[in-house]
């Protein structure tokens, strides 16, 4: 079983640690901006997007990537890099792997996009595809038969949890007044993450998972009050979605978050079009998945903050969507 989640993750020691996290990553990561969704009518909320998609790597997991990697003793680090991962946190940490000059090794589901196991391969990570469970399996041993390096989870991790947190900060001193933020949730590093950082500033801020309804067990573990196993249908919301929610996370999802919002295919596809359409931002479909939240009006009134987590989207899907 997964281990518990540390205790840092108390409310002070949060922002402690994420503060901490945002010199770690300074000049790895950049302060992305957080813009306006321009909708012209569409909805009647007032939508901000934060422009994760801007990193260097095109996604958030470079900012958990990286303080990880900085919070880990370099002796630790002499082997190389292990993470599993569909392909963001594959990015990210093969990105730190190479300022680093150390080795980076993938575990990748067999249905990762093509296009982000190419942007592994082109930062020099070694890719190992196999099935899925074998895959969730990964996550659950933080090793890999045949490999030995050092795990970065891309998700049950303080550190990295810290890293994601930095959104937090961002957002929080860009928009004070915010009222609710809705998060992709994947594996809950994200969402606790940010979580995390903006209720401990603002305690009265909503904040919500954003799920697809081919992939969302936080939602129906929620209403369980239990870790649930649900039917996972790959589609093209790639970034986000498992078949059950580790128990750590949950218990932290439990405590920091207001619900999970779950959206269908075709209006996360809506939500990527009118991104792009209005904004000329490109979205991958977890990012659209945290809009289409939004705009649904599920989330409340008033200011609401999606975070478009990255915009990895192979461009001849992205325009048949």
């Amino acid at each position: 079983m997964p281990r518990r989640l540390l205790d840092l993750w108390g409310m002070p020691t949060t922002l402690e640690a994420a503060a901490e996290a945002r010199r770690n990553i300074a000049g790895i990561a950049i302060r992305t901006p957080l813009v306006r969704l321009n909708t012209d009518g569409v909805g009647q909320h007032e939508i901000y997007l934060k422009l994760e998609n801007l990193q260097p790597i095109g996604s958030f997991k470079i900012r958990g990537a990286a303080n990880a990697i900085a919070k880990t003793a370099k002796e630790r680090l002499a082997k190389g890099l292990l993470t599993a991962s569909a392909g963001n946190m594959a990015q990210g940490v093969a990105f730190c792997a190479r300022r680093l000059s150390i080795p980076a090794t993938v575990i990748a589901p067999d249905s990762a996009p093509a296009t982000k196991l190419l942007a592994v391969e082109r930062l020099g990570g070694r890719i190992i595809k196999v099935p899925f469970d074998q895959w969730w399996r990964a996550f659950e041993d933080r090793s890999f038969p045949g490999v030995d390096a050092t795990f970065i989870h891309a998700f049950d991790d303080p550190n990295v949890m810290a890293g994601n947190g930095t959104i937090g900060l961002e957002l929080i001193e860009d928009l004070a007044d915010v009222d609710a933020v809705v998060v992709p949730w994947g594996g809950g590093g994200l969402a606790c993450g940010i979580a995390a950082v903006v209720k401990a500033l603002r305690p009265s801020v909503r904040v919500y998972a954003a799920e697809t309804v081919t992939a969302a067990p936080l939602a129906a573990s929620l209403v369980a009050g239990t870790p649930q196993i649900v039917d996972y249908r790959p589609s093209f919301v790639d970034g986000i979605g498992s078949k059950t929610v580790f128990p750590g996370m949950f218990s932290e999802a439990q405590r920091l978050l207001d619900g999970s919002i779950v959206s269908t295919l075709e209006e996360i596809a809506f939500a990527l079009k009118l991104v792009a359409e209005r904004n000329r931002v490109i979205a991958e479909g977890a990012a659209a998945c945290a809009v289409a939240a939004a705009l649904s009006g599920k989330a409340g009134s008033g200011k609401i903050v999606a975070i478009l987590s990255g915009g990895n989207i192979d461009l001849k899907k992205f325009c048949a969507l």
